[in-house]
């Protein structure tokens, strides 16, 4: 029984061929040169990664070989992860299994269910350090962050020079501007003759 407990400070190709007949030789040498085994734990020699389970470093891997071995059916994307692919997938098939309790609205991925249940609790866990103000999602955070850093709003209306923080903004605004109906314009980008 002691002999059972004990395990190799390397993988023997051979003897590891007996247990896992479907592993070939090449695939198991090519996995030695990729990862270190000792004292239980998976190493990749590429990076700092450590794991105790082979299947999470076979996934860790596909990171340096690139490697997406699911492939959608729809186009030819393909994923590192079969859990990509299923969100991915959802772009085609239009399904959306998240489901708001408390409203209509359903959602493709559960992240963006998370987000909206915040417009229904009115939780906002991310808090500048400046300012103790509050907010629902991490990037509203970041461009609020702009305003204490001194940074001007990166999009501009050239016809009034009215500064924006966010794109959408800037084309809410040219929609309306009345600088930006002078009929001067030349109907590019804002800028006049």
């Amino acid at each position: 029984m002691l002999a059972h407990r004990l395990k190799p400070e390397k993988i023997n190709v051979s003897s590891a061929l007996v247990v896992c007949r479907s592993s070939s030789v090449a695939s198991l040498v090519e996995y030695e040169s990729l990862v270190s085994f000792q004292d239980g734990l998976h190493s990749c020699r590429q990076c700092t990664y450590v794991t105790s389970e082979k299947r999470d470093m076979n996934r860790h891997l596909r990171k340096h070989t690139g490697g997406h071995p699911f492939q959608c059916q729809f186009c030819p994307a393909g994923f590192d992860r079969n859990s990509n692919l299923e969100k991915h997938v959802r772009t085609h098939t239009g399904e959306r299994p998240y489901s708001c309790e408390l409203c209509s609205a359903s959602f493709a991925q559960k992240g963006n269910l998370t987000l909206h249940m915040r417009t229904h609790t009115g939780e906002r866990p991310f808090s500048c350090p400046h300012c103790n103000t509050f907010f629902a999602r991490k990037y509203r955070l970041v461009l609020h962050m702009r305003t204490h850093q001194g940074e001007r709003p990166p999009f501009l209306c050239v016809p009034c020079n009215r500064p924006f923080k966010q794109k959408q903004h800037l084309v809410q605004h040219l929609s309306r501007c009345t600088a930006n109906k002078n009929p001067q314009r030349s109907g590019m980008h804002g800028l006049f003759f």
